[in-house]
Parts: C-alpha cells; structure tokens; sequence
C-alpha cells in the first residue's frame, strides 16, 4: 500500500474555541498562551488515538476481576517543541503525556531567503526505533522549519509512521513538501489556510506565534 500524508483538523468545538481566541489580534499576551496551551492539550488528545502504545491486563475491581487496559510505560515516547513558538503547545501536550521525554530544538529563520538554521539542539545521538515522537509546532508555513527538525530526527532513528506532528495553522507548502519527504507522517492541525504571503507567513493565520506567546 502508498504511503500517503494524512492531515487531521479535528472537529472539536473546544480546539474551535481556542483557535478563534488565538486568531484574534486583541487578544492579550496571557490569553494567547492560555490559547496555545488549551491547543496543545486538546490537539493531542487527538493525536494520541490509536498511537499511544498500551498493554492489555486484568485488574480486581471491588466486585471482581474485569479486563483493562494501560498505556504501556515501556515503549519510550518524546515530546520535541520547536523552539520557540512550540513551547507554547506543550504545556498542553506534556499534561497528557507526563512519561514523555521532551527534547528541545530550536530552529531559526531567516527572513529574507526563509531558509531555517539549528541554533540548538537537544536531541539524543541516537532513539529507540519504537520511539513515539510528537512535534509541536504551531505553524507549518513554508516548511523549511519542519523539514528541517524531521531530517534532525530520522538521522537519529525516528519513524516517521510513528511521529505525530500538531500544528495550530498549517498551509499547502509546508503540507506539499512534507507529504513529498515524509509520506508517512499523521499531522494533527486546528485549520488550514489556503495563503502564505511573501515573508513566510500564513494568511488570515495568527501572526507570530513565537512573539504573541512570550509578549515580545
């Protein structure tokens, strides 16, 4: 069977709420974290369906034995925040994923050939190859950013049909060109916009996430 990209906006009215909140160039500083954090919680709350890896058991409940299920704490998991604007999701995804490493990398773009460049990196030599990775990046643009950390990754042994990739706003080119590197990616997103204008920024979008998350 082709691998193919599959991009998920889950229809939630809580991810709905947050994404208008987070839209909304009057919204404060403080709130817009709020936003970030309330998107990162419930953004991987979708992701985790069918991908967190779990082991079947009985328990003896007050009135008997009944079967059950956990997640299971043996297969590693990591959470990787795209720096900066991912810290803003990961809150959310961390309260949901409290036995995941996290493994910071901060990329930077430049902003006349939007080019992205490492200016940290935090990653292991090396990860399980059953590792779970999720990503959280709010804005899939261009795509060079995200490319960029998925190449970091799989150097490092990371599937790419095992990592989860949630996003606030994603945009064709970013999509295109992950879905030509990566087909079998699963990215998780609140909406998609159709426009990236010519210094890399998604349209309507939500502006600078990086900024409007730390008041800068």
């Amino acid at each position: 069977m082709t691998l193919q990209l599959r991009v998920y906006v889950p229809p939630h009215p809580l991810i709905k709420h947050w994404l208008a909140v987070a839209r909304d160039a009057a919204t404060p500083s403080v709130l817009f974290r709020s936003a970030m954090t309330e998107l990162g919680r419930w953004l991987t709350y979708e992701a985790a369906r069918e991908w967190l890896p779990t082991q079947d058991t009985t328990v003896q409940s007050p009135l008997g034995i009944c079967p059950a299920t956990y997640i299971d704490p043996e297969v590693p998991m990591a959470v990787v925040p795209i720096l900066r604007a991912g810290l803003g999701l990961l809150e959310g995804a961390q309260t949901l994923l409290p036995l995941a490493s996290i493994y910071h990398l901060g990329l930077v773009r430049d902003e006349t050939t939007l080019q992205p460049s490492c200016y940290l990196n935090k990653l292991p030599e090396k990860f399980h190859p059953q590792t779970r990775v999720l990503i959280t990046d709010p804005m899939l643009a261009t795509g060079g950013s995200i490319i960029k950390a998925m190449e970091e990754l799989t150097q490092r042994g990371v599937d790419p049909a095992l990592t989860r990739i949630i996003s606030v706003v994603a945009a064709p080119p970013a999509l295109q060109k992950l879905g030509a590197a990566y087909p079998g990616l699963i990215i998780y997103t609140a909406t998609i916009d159709e426009q990236v204008n010519d210094r890399g920024f998604i349209v309507p979008g939500l502006g600078d996430a990086g900024d409007r998350t730390f008041g800068t």
